[in-house]
């Protein structure tokens, strides 16, 4: 890939992610917010879900919803903003998941824990001849059932209360793909999308959010061998160098060659599923 191509290619990307050139976190805070009012209104449904895990990411989702269902309300709408404590077994940072639940100001907060679950799955897969590789290969499937059956959860809550389970899918995850494929990228309505982790971190501060949980190292937490692992590490390159790469700003070539291939690579994971008319030849 030439250098032209790479600046092509990046420009692409940013593109087809939405990620804004100017970024104003009141503009947003509005603009997402009466998304969300929007869906609500025009859908015919009185509910948004979502699971809240103790990151700025859903603190931040969460927060917007509080502000939809006021609004819904306000237009003499019926509406209700449900949030989920979706832990496996018991969280190492349970406490910063219910200050965040505090903070979104949910009407109602259920608690489901996704454990026996997720655990009988991997029972079973092992009972019917599954052999992985290794207990990492192991563990790291048994990550991507915990995200899937939270998935499961939220849309059981939404179908039982007429609502729309909402994600917190955004750009700096979209272009890595870093996120389960119909688990925590499953979804009906995305308000963070457009946004880099850097201003999904504005966003939460304009709003109120306490420093420490705007601040918190990103972790998706889903492997048992390395409970708590940030993000970063599993990545290999900051969230910095990837929001500097979708905002257009000074990146080196190696990580802009790596964020390029990631993002082709993770194709499948942002679309929908393909057919025989998908391809050609």
């Amino acid at each position: 890939m030439t250098e032209t191509d790479l600046q092509d290619a990046r420009q692409d990307i940013i593109r087809e992610l939405g990620v804004a050139e100017e970024f104003d976190p009141s503009r947003e805070i509005e603009r997402r917010t009466a998304f969300l009012a929007e869906r609500l209104e025009t859908s015919g449904t009185t509910a948004l879900v979502l699971g809240i895990s103790g990151g700025v990411d859903s603190m931040t989702a969460g927060r917007l919803c509080r502000l939809a269902v006021d609004r819904v309300r306000e237009n003499g709408g019926t509406a209700e903003f449900v949030a989920m404590r979706l832990p496996y077994g018991t969280q190492r940072d349970a406490e910063d998941a219910d200050r965040a639940v505090e903070v979104t100001g949910a009407d109602r907060c259920l608690t489901v824990d996704v454990q026996p679950a997720a655990d009988a799955m991997a029972r079973s897969l092992t009972e019917a001849g599954m052999d992985f590789p290794d207990r990492q290969a192991k563990d790291f499937v048994l990550g991507n059932i915990k995200a899937r059956e939270r998935m499961i959860a939220q849309y059981a809550v939404a179908g039982g209360e007429g609502g729309l389970v909402v994600g917190t899918d955004h750009a700096a995850e979209a272009i890595t793909g870093f996120f389960t494929k119909f688990g925590d990228g499953a979804a009906d309505v995305v308000p963070l999308a457009g946004l880099t982790k850097r201003r999904v971190r504005e966003v939460a501060a304009a709003l109120g959010a306490p420093d420490d949980l705007v601040h918190k190292t990103a972790t998706a937490d889903l492997e048992s061998l390395a409970p708590q692992k940030p993000d970063e590490e599993a990545l290999g390159v900051t969230y910095a160098e990837i929001d500097d790469f979708l905002e257009g700003r000074p990146v080196s070539e190696d990580v802009a060659r790596w964020l390029v291939r990631r993002y082709r690579t993770t194709a499948h994971k942002r679309e929908l599923p393909t057919t025989p008319w998908d391809t050609t030849g």
